[in-house]
């Protein structure tokens, strides 16, 4: 691994034979049981996902527990099948489309036929990122916040590439950054701050706004800092799939050297590698 240095259960309908012999049967039944064995049986397919997946995911939050410097040179294959099926699972439900205009509702429809076509595009080196489509959301300012709405394909392999680098980066941000990570929240680095101000003497307190952070993160300087702890071709390949494939707005296609598209699945992820590589000064 390292080197050195959902759908609702719909009731399926059956005929019941009706008292009079002969006749054609007509009267259409729900058989629940069926529906509710198809719940079941997904619910422990889920279950099993999960537990190995969890398991994959712990083997490299231990490597990058105890190996700070090395670097991980196999990280690809842990994209598989069960991870992209709970990523799938891990999206909203009611989420606006992407260009490809497919909802979640549409792809659960033939979820496992589409999932296994996924993984495999996704390890021969046939999967293609498409762009974002643009969105705008107010702010409280009165300004316009541009929003980068992925593909669906896109959120799941983003979702399951997260998981993987989460695990070895959560070892890695340090202890007062709070920011979109895993299981913490606003209100626990209000805490934080709370006990510091009244346990510790304070002079002052400073509060900066990082100016339009997300569409000005250097692309080359964010792959530089993910080298750091990724030496993973495959990898950091897949990632520059998503911050080359560029938005698209009133049927134009713009593709920049920066940003990592404000909205999308990763992008949370791949700020917080920026700003602490970028803040400690490690180039």
């Amino acid at each position: 691994m390292m080197n050195g240095p959902g759908k609702s259960d719909s009731a399926i309908v059956a005929a019941k034979p009706t008292n009079k012999a002969g006749q054609p049967a007509t009267e259409p039944v729900e058989r629940r049981a069926e529906a509710k064995g198809n719940a079941s049986q997904q619910s422990t397919r889920r279950a099993q996902d999960r537990e190995s997946v969890s398991q994959a995911l712990e083997r490299i939050r231990q490597a990058a527990r105890q190996r700070k410097k090395e670097r991980f040179t196999s990280l690809f294959h842990h994209l598989s099948i069960e991870l992209l099926r709970l990523a799938f699972f891990a999206l909203k439900r009611e989420a606006a489309p992407g260009v490809d205009g497919l909802t979640w509702q549409d792809y659960e429809a033939d979820l496992d036929r589409r999932i296994e076509d996924l993984h495999s595009r996704v390890h021969r080196g046939a999967y293609r990122a498409l762009p974002s489509r643009r969105r705008y959301i107010p702010k409280a300012d009165g300004q316009q916040r541009p929003l980068a709405v992925a593909a669906l394909e896109d959120k799941i392999v983003q979702g399951a590439a997260c998981a993987v680098l989460n695990a070895i980066y959560e070892e890695e941000f340090l202890g007062f950054s709070y920011g979109f990570r895993p299981r913490r929240r606003q209100h626990d680095a209000l805490d934080a701050l709370t006990t510091g101000i009244y346990s510790m003497k304070v002079n002052y307190i400073f509060d900066a706004d990082l100016r339009r952070f997300f569409d000005s993160v250097s692309q080359q300087w964010l792959t530089r800092f993910l080298k750091h702890r990724i030496a993973d071709r495959r990898m950091i390949h897949l990632i520059q799939k998503w911050l080359q494939a560029g938005v698209l707005e009133d049927g134009v296609h713009t593709v920049s050297d920066t940003g990592t598209g404000q909205g999308s699945v990763i992008s949370p992820l791949l700020a917080n590698v920026y700003l602490h590589y970028g803040a400690s000064g490690q180039a």
